[in-house]
């Protein structure tokens, strides 16, 4: 199930308080969507890591009440009041007797005296077994208190959280020209790092730091594995030199058109992030020279950040002419 399908999922789970476990490879932003449902919807999140607890953790210690009897004193970690969303992750990577200490908290909402707050609900997320991560069988008893759901990589819907999320436009036209490389885990090899939609957003912030561009490709391989930081790097010595953005507004029947597929989806990139209003009538005028698919990619890609581009008259102009290909 992709992200976006996750997310209604979760509004719709989290609203009558169905316990839910979210199942997918390591990087590919299972708690972030989490997260992300969390902030739309105006809950508290707590986000308690199963595998840094003791079985004991859970309950809390004993102590002596006012009339004599012992009881037991939850942790603060539990929530007390208001409404949110307790997330266990890495749940299936706890020790058997933590997860069993799960196993009340998830279908009765309760642990030994303590009780979960009617407006919280419990999800919970963990890698599969396949992908030989840190992970314990999860007992059959407490797999049967969760809705199960798998979580994969879309490209488009991780496309769309990069453009929101400010991730560089190199990036992105490069996961549009290359996407299977927005995720390429393979559980049997022994990679200390490869490319996922976590290890991309680190690249960003790579980026962002203007590292020393001898230090780049060695940088960039240390979060993505040295193949992708091959074809990455290769990509970005395209990028960087394409024509600048301002010649083609001032020129847009003049400027060149390149050949290249790979110069073509990091051109479509650039001016798609810098469309708007104002010039949008001198790059769509650049854009109607262009291969079809790739007139097609680089309006995409200026609508994606300003939607308020298709109520205009030249974008009207433009789907005109285009029709035959947006049917």
């Amino acid at each position: 199930m992709k992200p976006s399908d996750v997310s209604n999922a979760l509004v719709s789970l989290v609203s009558i308080g169905q316990p839910l476990f979210l199942w997918g490879p390591p990087g590919i932003g299972k708690s972030d969507v989490v997260k992300a449902v969390a902030a739309d919807q105006g809950l508290e999140l707590k986000d308690i890591r199963a595998v840094l607890l003791d079985p004991v953790d859970l309950r809390g210690i004993p102590g002596i009440s006012p009339d004599g009897t012992s009881r037991w004193y939850p942790p603060d970690f539990l929530p007390r009041r208001g409404k949110g969303i307790l997330f266990l992750d890495e749940l299936n990577a706890a020790p058997p007797l933590v997860q069993a200490g799960c196993y009340q908290l998830v279908l009765d909402r309760c642990l030994g005296e303590y009780r979960l707050p009617d407006g919280w609900s419990v999800v919970a997320a963990g890698n599969r077994e396949e992908d030989r991560s840190v992970v314990h069988h999860m007992p059959s008893a407490l797999a049967n208190r969760f809705v199960h759901l798998d979580f994969t990589v879309d490209v488009d819907d991780w496309i769309a959280w990069a453009l929101n999320a400010g991730i560089a436009p190199e990036i992105i036209g490069f996961i549009r020209f290359r996407p299977g490389l927005l995720h390429d885990f393979k559980p049997d090899r022994d990679d200390r790092a490869f490319p996922s939609p976590r290890s991309w957003e680190f690249v960003a912030r790579l980026l962002s730091s203007e590292p020393d561009p001898v230090l780049l490709p060695d940088l960039v391989a240390g979060a993505v594995g040295k193949g992708a930081s091959a074809e990455f790097t290769g990509f970005l010595d395209v990028w960087n030199r394409l024509p600048e953005a301002g010649d083609i507004i001032a020129d847009p029947h003049g400027a060149e058109i390149p050949s290249n597929p790979a110069v073509l989806f990091a051109l479509c990139e650039m001016m798609g992030h810098v469309m708007d209003e104002k010039n949008m009538e001198s790059i769509m005028a650049y854009a109607a020279r262009l291969p079809d698919e790739f007139s097609v990619l680089m309006m995409r890609e200026a609508v994606r950040r300003n939607n308020a581009l298709v109520q205009t008259q030249a974008f009207a102009q433009w789907a005109a002419c285009c029709s035959d290909v947006l049917v």
